[in-house]
């Protein structure tokens, strides 16, 4: 049976595309909210972090009514790093609408999304988002989108894909790029007529893919994902199977299912095949699972997720503060929180230690695992994280490294400095391309180990104007040696607060992490050096007291401002023999070894087994 009144639609694009922003208007204009409603931007991006940082991290599901048919809409992740949540969702749908920037055209994270959706065989609307910039290129983005679809080797159906032409600001849409729309009926009118209807016998055994996982505190773990096959009715007795682990076999009832419209959730006795529904009652449900008729089972192939790249060691905090601020800080809290984490976000791992204190954490970028270290500290956790690394593989026999495809837009004046950083961390340029107003667009393949560190440095070399993205394009033969930084690290010599007068004369050895009153402990990072090597400074040293006293002596000693660094940008900063010590109310860095001592017989024996090894 073909459900004519449903259509099933992921919204698909890199970020900063304007994805989100174009779901408030097609609810808006979807008869879904009220003309005198008011709802904030984005109002897709529920999260704290996600409306803080202006990007969306989880994919969220929401529902629209266009004149007889209801259009289910999931809203994706435009960043490399939660990819992840794009590939799992896109079993729930028949199709997508590729979103492009009128200006930027296709990013990398485009040709990631649109390849996923290519394998899946879904149908693609080309949505070419921003018409309204001055400097929108429309017909140059078009065709740089079909020559992306050539790419990656589209059938004939998906080279032909319909292009409209909007602006999600708006709320305008148009199916000629010479005339702008007045509403968004064009692109509806598009999904209903070119996306094909879900397909499904209402009346055979039950089978659901399970794509998503949410959670309640009321109602425990809630499924979500499309009703394959069959109904799903409240109270039903169902089982759950998998295809990659064929000994998993439970039952359980079905006690709520939801139905989602709008904004809300909408409380359902029954739901048929097609439906995009959340159901509770399965309390050991888990994304990949198939719900299944207990008399028939049936399980569904789940896509094959990405693996990580970059790896981080979880462990418990040991600095002279640990437990000043945490609420969890145990390696109990910390274990069980990590794989609580592993049950929701299918593109993480997680690995067990020698130490019984610390965990591997695997994930797909830098970003992946902050969002996860941020969301941890915002929830009372206290733990401490290393230098990230990347995963190495043996293909061959050959030892191989994940190459990233690097897309950086950059002024003119600039390009110079970028091609020589870049080229030290043993990138290979694949294209370069001028954009006009004294802008080039310039594309490499670099190690993904390559990127640590980089960021600032590239801000630093285009002036604030350039615009760095990345994602992951192969594993390759590991390139060599790379010096992860160049500066280092100034370090507290004993533990105390920090004073003005110890910070005046630490500052003349590099810039400052910190200001005056802050509780610093030997061992601690404080500052960075522009010198290769570490340096101890003593910044809680006091003026020495005396009761002669020079004219001018008492004059206020002048602190250049201390340099705050985000959790981001302190995990770059981070070198191997260096720790972040993560609380809800602070972050640190710190060395691995507290005692100067005990750190030079460290670095003196890594030494001895450097040159052994050489």
């Amino acid at each position: 049976m073909i459900r004519e009144d449903l259509r099933n639609v992921a919204i698909i694009a890199h970020v900063d595309h304007g994805k989100t922003t174009l779901v408030d208007q097609m609810l808006r204009q979807g008869m879904t909210l009220r003309d005198n409603q008011v709802i904030q931007e984005r109002v897709m991006d529920s999260g704290d972090l996600e409306r803080e940082r202006g990007i969306t991290i989880l994919s969220k599901n929401t529902a629209m009514h266009y004149g007889g048919t209801k259009i289910n809409i999931v809203d994706t992740p435009g960043h490399a790093d939660f990819g992840g949540e794009v590939e799992r969702v896109l079993k729930m749908v028949n199709g997508v609408l590729l979103l492009v920037d009128a200006f930027e055209g296709p990013m990398p994270q485009t040709r990631f999304v649109l390849q996923k959706a290519l394998e899946l065989n879904h149908r693609v609307i080309i949505v070419i988002n921003k018409i309204d910039r001055p400097d929108a290129r429309l017909n140059d983005v078009g065709d740089e989108v079909l020559e992306l679809l050539l790419d990656l080797d589209a059938s004939s159906e998906q080279l032909d894909s319909p292009i409209v032409y909007c602006s999600g600001r708006d709320g305008t849409a148009s199916l000629d790029p010479n005339t702008a729309g007045e509403d968004l009926k064009p692109l509806f009118d598009t999904i209903v007529d070119y996306i094909p209807a879900p397909e499904g016998d209402p009346e055979g055994p039950l089978q659901m893919l399970v794509s998503s996982i949410d959670y309640n505190d009321y109602v425990g773990r809630i499924a979500v994902g499309r009703i394959e096959r069959g109904t799903l009715r409240t109270g039903q007795d169902v089982s759950l199977c998998d295809y990659h682990a064929e000994d998993l076999c439970q039952n359980g009832r079905v006690s709520a299912i939801y139905q989602f419209d709008g904004l809300k959730r909408e409380q359902v006795d029954e739901a048929r095949a097609g439906d995009i529904v959340a159901f509770s009652g399965l309390e050991t449900v888990n994304i990949g699972n198939t719900v299944c008729d207990p008399f028939e089972f049936d399980p569904i192939p789940f896509v094959k997720i990405s693996e990580p790249t970059v790896e981080m060691t979880f462990s418990v905090n040991n600095s002279p503060f640990a437990g000043r601020d945490g609420k969890y800080v145990t390696s109990r809290h910390l274990r069980e929180r990590l794989m609580n984490e592993l049950r929701r976000d299918v593109s993480l791992a997680v690995h067990e230690t020698d130490s019984p204190d610390a965990f591997r954490v695997l994930g797909r970028g830098e970003m992946h695992l902050s969002i996860l270290i941020e969301t941890m500290r915002r929830e009372g956790y206290e733990f401490q994280v290393g230098a990230p690394k990347v995963l190495y593989r043996t293909i061959d026999g050959q030892m191989c490294e994940p190459i990233e495809r690097l897309l950086v837009d950059v002024p003119s004046d600039a390009v110079g400095a970028v091609i020589e950083k870049l080229g030290r961390r043993k990138s290979e340029m694949v294209h370069m391309t001028p954009q006009g107003d004294s802008r080039m667009r310039l594309e490499f393949l670099i190690p993904a180990r390559g990127l640590f560190g980089y960021r600032a440095e590239f801000l630093t070399d285009t002036r604030g104007e350039g615009i760095l993205n990345t994602v992951f394009d192969s594993y390759a033969p590991y390139k060599g040696e790379i010096e992860r930084r160049t500066t280092g690290s100034l370090i507290a010599h004993e533990t105390g607060e920090a004073v003005t007068y110890g910070l005046f004369n630490a500052q003349e050895r590099g810039s400052l992490f910190i200001g005056p009153g802050t509780d610093v402990y030997m061992g601690m990072v404080v500052g960075a050096s522009p010198k290769t090597e570490d340096i101890v400074v003593n910044v809680c040293k006091k003026k020495h007291v005396s009761n002669v006293r020079a004219s001018g002596s008492d004059d206020a000693l002048r602190l250049t401002p201390a340099r705050e660094l985000s959790l981001e940008e302190m995990l770059e900063f981070l070198k191997d023999d260096e720790l972040l010590e993560v609380t809800p109310e602070h972050l640190r860095m710190r060395k691995r070894y507290l005692d100067h001592q005990e750190r030079a017989k460290a670095n003196k024996r890594r030494q001895q087994a450097a040159e052994q090894a050489g």
